[in-house]
């Protein structure tokens, strides 16, 4: 059911008060009484491994689900109170698989802004650092990129999907693994953008490489559905709990590889 509340804009905070959720009664909860609280204009990172609630949380906010228990604030005011499509075009939302459509760079980049102009797309291509690659295509922004980006490469792919985000100018940005298959160049590329898109942006960034929100204004431990600890990247190495023990295992991996490639 819809509400009817449009909002002026994302002021205060996202609240989640000792939320649960379950896609049905056989699986169980999917989420267990979570209390968070996203504060407007920060970068909060979520992390957690494969099945712990991430994906799943972000969902609820621009309601792909409703809740079981509990309740999602928006500056106050009930999330099932707003008016949906109104909220929606608020978002932004870049997932680790995005999709494209086939058809040019320039549709798939103003998709979801039907009047925007060439100009525009080329603005939002440049500060994705998407310009430099389609300036290389055959045919720039008229390009056809073939079903789902075919054509493209993953991080190719991904910029555009920046992109697109870009162009919405959302007031909240969700990353739901949007790096975790790119490249080293890519990743990089990727985040010099997203470090542009974020400033004066509520972002929630679902992260699977934890150097990637090393400088998130907050980050939240997620596991089994509930929340284990939140605090900066700083804080929660020094706790040495959760985070700490992702933090060794990729820092550890990552020193296998590099011994691997010598």
């Amino acid at each position: 059911p819809n509400g009817t509340i449009k909002l002026d804009g994302l002021r205060d905070a996202i609240v989640f008060d000792k939320v649960s959720f379950s896609y049905d009664r056989a699986s169980g909860p999917a989420l267990r009484d979570v209390s968070i609280r996203f504060a407007a204009g920060q970068t909060t990172a979520l992390v957690g491994a494969s099945g712990a609630g991430k994906s799943t949380l972000v969902d609820l906010i621009p309601r792909f689900y409703d809740i079981s228990q509990g309740s999602i604030q928006i500056d106050g005011i009930d999330l099932r109170s707003l008016d949906i499509a109104d909220w929606r075009a608020r978002i932004g939302f870049v997932s680790q698989d995005p999709f494209l459509f086939s058809t040019t760079i320039r549709d798939n980049i103003a998709f979801g802004c039907p009047g925007a102009t060439t100009s525009d797309a080329e603005a939002a291509a440049e500060r994705a650092n998407a310009s430099e690659f389609i300036a290389r295509l055959p045919e720039g922004l008229d390009t056809p990129i073939g079903d789902r980006g075919v054509m493209l490469s993953g991080g190719q792919r991904q910029r555009i999907a920046m992109a697109r985000a870009i162009l919405r100018d959302p007031q909240l940005l969700i990353l739901d693994e949007a790096t975790s298959a790119l490249d080293a160049v890519s990743e990089k590329l990727f985040q010099q953008a997203l470090a542009r898109l974020s400033q004066d942006r509520t972002v929630l960034v679902i992260a699977h490489r934890l150097s990637t929100i090393v400088d998130a204004d907050r980050v939240v431990v997620l596991s089994n559905g509930s929340v284990t600890e939140q605090g900066t990247h700083q804080d929660l190495l020094d706790r040495k709990g959760d985070y700490w023990q992702f933090h060794t295992l990729q820092d550890v991996s990552a020193s296998a590889l590099e011994e691997a490639r010598a």
